[in-house]
């Protein structure tokens, strides 16, 4: 059975209009249009087969009409459609579990921004089902794209694990696995102690791969069989910027590094078998963008054939080709054929010479690349590629090897596509033009001799080959179009009548998989042409193949293609690097004994390099959080000495070895701050310490500036922030003053500052701690001298009183406008603050007329004019306001102070003013004492309690005079606030 989706776009409208699926059950000789099956007016997006079954189909709708999935259990013949309420991106299906699958959604979710204006934001959720998409539930979400993986089978416990890359509110990535039946919060584990960077989640077969970038520096970290994550090693100063696993088979990680000067190449890496310990294989090996912007290696893995790899290394600005039979161990130029199709000789010699191939593989599925090789057709590698001193895309031609590597043929002088046919017992090959075409070559003998046939009358446009749909089967599909605006065209072919019988047992000969050149000496891989002929041992063993004679025209049997036999060879040198064997080298006895790593015991030095360190790479970390300690040792007996760990808070940890730590020390700070922490090593012979300065921080959730509202010109204020929570020591301060273009940064909370210029002054506090930044700001009235009063209420206006800063500041607004209705005074020389804090209480600044050309004695005498005026309108009970309909409040002037002129000179006396400020202070205590009884106006213990995040404001300031000034502020209960027995008055 053939299913085909096909959709037509409309370029105007942006989007898929219609869409038909197609279903033949002879191989493609005949088609059915099953739209009726899914629903006429439904537009389909894509298609699924399930892996593990190839009967069960599921199809996608079309997210911008509809979200559904339709299913079919009887490879597409009849389909079930089932509503979702998500819209999916991709499936992943279950590596044996044919009825589950993993789904990735973009959901639309309602949020509001800053303006409370509702907003569509895509949330990338992951939902799993367990009955192949007919019922489905939520398994986490902000999950990042193509980061989410199924459990890998014979090494997770559960079948149905999913190991993902998901992100906290906060946007931070973190490594998560869990059971997709059971993932709430209390059921996830994180297998990796901290955050890790976007998109760098990697699970492949024994190995979880991530990235970690603190300070600018990328660290890579590696589980081997769901271990404990260890950093990778990588040469001292390699420094990486990038990393892509390209192969994990065989117990080896083979990787790609972009290291710190490297910037269009990479550096290939082979690692011993935890993943831990990685040693270069190649350097400057070329990269290629795909169609989609991806990064490309230009590095290819031969299939069939163990450890051997075929690679472009750029090299004094030039990119030439090499290959490796024993996993980058060892690597060479490949050697140019000797004749050209003509027959003419061709004269290239090494190093001078070699034939160079393109290495890009096909990122669509019914093209091919321009490398192809087969595992069922093992040693047969054929290429786009040049011969001379460097790889060209010029003048290139079509090469083949039937012997791993070892001889190339030209087979054609342009460009083509190449299939191979009857499980790589035949080829195929189709001209890669930008004409239309009718035919086709065909090669029963690896390449040597081809015949042409036609597959169509009439020439057509090659889009796509579909090649062997079912197991049995001689069919292939060609699809294309004859013109640009034609239709899609279909053409069968059965090339089954090209073989004359299937292949008996002499059909069959034997092939010997050998390295016909191998350098002398690792150094002169790339520089000479010093070589031995025919090796026949590669990856440590002699290994024969059965493959079918070319020239047959014999049908191939399921499994013709197999090792016939593997014998393993003496081992030498060249199957080791450094001093370890080279991973699935099969070589035994010889050098083994000399070159095999052996555990010696240590002599007993005294311990030096001790390195100490967080396992998140940070010197900060959150209140509350474990923070993980790694203590590393690079000499000394790590069995003999003692390890003790001081966190700088009063307690300390001592292990008698450092083989107790190899899976970090972890701590919890119940309080911010900045701690030294160290570390001791110490044995029989010596010691060594070393400490680091971790940052515990919380988050500040609110700040506040305590400013004055009028300040004299040329006279020292005070400024302080109030931040909640307080975050001793792990807070830095901004303060923006006036029009200042730079800030003055502090680590205290408070600064002293003199204003120079009058008028209003803006002053701004930015409190940063962690990533977390907050800011207040406050307008400070500076004049050279000011008159003050303070102001109480009639109690009812305490039962309206929410304290927020909001309601203080209308209720300035309406205060101010009752005193201009008793008075004539110009608006801009009042100013009234409302203080924190019930009962109510405000201070009404009077200020100096700014337009007003007499002196200040003038100046001084209108101030107590004005003074008297409002004084009087408040005694009499004048002033007044309606804080809502039928609730009027009364304005009083609170008797404690006699609110005298406050100005720059000193003219009053320091004693007498602090004689007056005792007695109004006592006459204060012993009237709230008497009064109020419990009820005691402690503002700090208001704040702590009611976790009010605005603190005490501050009325004028003098540096010179200590004017007594009255701030009425409680601490009460709710009980307490409805027993309003009192006039807020002071009389």
């Amino acid at each position: 059975v053939i299913l085909i989706l096909t959709k037509l776009y409309d370029f105007n409208l942006g989007s898929v209009t219609e869409s038909s699926l197609w279903r033949s059950t002879d191989y493609g000789t005949t088609y059915e249009k099953v739209n009726d099956k899914v629903g006429l007016k439904t537009v389909l997006s894509y298609l699924y087969v399930c892996p593990t079954n190839k009967r069960k189909i599921m199809v996608l709708s079309d997210p911008d009409r509809e979200s559904s999935v339709l299913i079919s259990s009887d490879e597409g013949a009849s389909y079930q459609k089932f509503r979702l309420t998500f819209y999916i991106v991709s499936l992943l299906f279950h590596p044996t579990q044919e009825d589950w699958v993993l789904a990735y959604s973009h959901d639309q979710k309602n949020t509001k921004d800053k303006q409370t204006i509702k907003m569509k934001k895509k949330v990338k959720t992951l939902y799993s089902s367990m009955d192949f998409g007919r019922k489905w539930q939520l398994v986490h979400e902000h999950v990042t794209p193509n980061r989410f993986y199924w459990s890998v089978i014979g090494l997770d416990k559960e079948l149905d694990l999913v190991h993902m890359e998901a992100h906290t509110v906060d946007g931070r990535a973190q490594y998560v696995t869990c059971r997709i039946q059971a993932c709430s919060e209390s059921s996830r584990n994180f297998p990796f102690p901290g955050y890790i960077d976007t998109s760098s989640l990697v699970v492949q077969d024994d190995y979880v791969f991530i990235q970690v970038t603190a300070a600018g520096r990328a660290s890579y970290y590696v589980s081997y069989q769901r271990e404990p994550f260890m950093r990778i090693k990588l040469p001292k100063y390699s420094l990486p910027k990038d990393m892509h696993i390209i192969s994990t088979d065989e117990n080896q990680v083979f990787a790609a590094v972009q290291e710190w000067n490297q910037n269009d190449t990479y550096n290939l890496y082979t690692s011993d078998t935890r993943g831990i310990y990685f040693t270069l294989a190649l350097e400057n090996v070329k990269t290629t963008r795909g169609l989609e912007g991806n990064m490309m290696i230009d590095l290819y893995e031969v299939a069939g054939i163990k450890g051997m790899f075929i690679a472009n290394r750029k090299l004094d600005s030039q990119v030439k080709t090499y290959i490796t039979y024993n996993k980058g161990r060892d690597w060479r130029l490949l050697q140019a054929p000797a004749l050209d199709l003509a027959g003419n000789e061709i004269h290239c010699v090494l190093p001078f010479c070699s034939l160079h191939l393109h290495l890009q593989m096909s990122e669509n599925p019914y093209t091919s690349g321009s490398i192809s090789s087969k595992s069922s057709a093992p040693g047969i590698i054929v290429a786009t590629g040049n011969i001379g001193s460097e790889l060209s895309y010029n003048n290139v031609g079509m090469y083949i090897s039937s012997d791993a590597g070892n001889n190339w043929r030209q087979i054609f002088e342009e460009e083509y596509s190449i299939w191979f046919l009857d499980k790589g017992g035949a080829l195929l090959a189709v001209k890669q033009a930008t004409v239309p075409i009718r035919h086709l070559w065909i090669s029963f003998d690896e390449g040597k001799q081809w015949s042409r046939h036609s597959f169509s009358l009439v020439p057509l446009f090659v889009d796509g080959v579909l090649v062997e749909p079912g197991a049995e089967s001689q069919i292939m599909t060609f699809f294309g179009h004859f013109s640009h605006h034609s239709e899609w065209q279909l053409i069968k072919i059965d090339y089954k009548s090209i073989f004359t019988r299937r292949c008996t047992e002499g059909d069959y000969q034997t092939w010997h998989l050998h390295n016909q050149r191998t350098c002398l000496k690792c150094t002169e891989i790339l520089n000479s042409d010093v070589i031995s002929k025919g090796e026949p041992c590669v990856m440590g063993e002699k290994q024969i193949y059965m493959k079918r004679r070319p020239g047959n025209h014999c049908m191939l049997e399921k499994d013709y293609s197999r090792i016939l036999s593997a014998e393993p060879c003496i081992c030498r040198a060249s199957d080791f690097e450094w001093y370890r064997k080279v991973v699935s080298n099969n070589c035994t006895k010889g050098v083994k004994e000399i070159y095999t790593a052996k555990k010696q015991q240590c002599q007993v030095r005294a311990p030096k390099g001790l390195q100490l360190l967080t396992s998140e790479g940070k010197m900060t970390a959150t209140l509350g959080t474990n923070v993980t300690f790694l203590v590393h040792l690079e000499e000394g007996d790590s069995m003999r000495t003692n390890i003790q760990l001081d966190f700088g808070d009063g307690t300390a940890v001592s292990y008698s070895n450092l083989t107790w730590t190899k899976d970090g020390i972890k701590h919890v700070y119940k309080s911010a701050g900045i701690f030294r922490v160290t570390a001791l090593a110490e044995n029989s012979l010596g010691f060594d310490s070393t400490s680091l300065y971790l940052h515990i921080t919380c988050a500040v959730e609110h700040v506040h500036l305590l400013a004055p509202f009028v300040a004299i010109k040329n006279k020292e204020v005070n400024l302080t922030a109030v931040v909640w929570p307080s975050n001793p020591r792990t807070v830095t301060y901004f303060w923006w003053l006036s029009n200042s273009t730079e800030p003055i940064i502090t680590l205290e909370a408070s600064i002293s500052y003199t204003f120079t210029v009058e008028g209003m002054n803006i002053v701004t506090v930015q409190v940063s701690s962690g990533n977390n930044i907050l800011q207040d700001t406050k307008a400070i009235a500076v004049q050279e001298f000011f008159k003050s009063l303070l102001l109480s209420f009639s109690p009812n206006l305490d039962e309206y009183n929410p304290n927020i800063p909001e309601w203080r500041q209308d209720v300035g607004r309406i205060i101010k406008k009752a005193l201009l209705q008793v008075s004539d005074f110009p608006e801009e020389q009042l100013l009234v603050a409302v203080f924190p804090g019930v009962p109510t209480a405000a201070e009404l600044f009077i200020l100096p007329n700014k337009n007003q050309s007499e002196g200040r004695k003038k100046s001084e005498e209108d101030l107590e004019h004005i003074s008297a005026v409002l004084i009087s309108a408040l005694n009499q009970n004048l002033v007044e306001f309606e804080l809502k309909p039928g609730i009027r409040v009364i304005v009083y002037i609170t008797q404690l102070t006699l609110a005298p002129l406050v100005d720059s000179s000193p003219r009053h006396s320091s004693s007498a003013m602090l004689m007056l400020l005792s007695v109004v202070f006592l006459g204060l205590a012993v009237f709230l004492i008497y009064k109020f009884k419990r009820k005691i106006p402690w503002i700090n213990i208001y704040a702590e309690v009611n976790h009010e995040k605005e603190q005490e404001m501050i009325g004028s300031v003098s540096q010179s005079e200590s004017t007594p000034k009255i701030t009425l502020s409680e601490f009460s209960t709710p009980k307490e606030l409805k027993e309003k027995e009192l006039d807020a008055r002071v009389k």
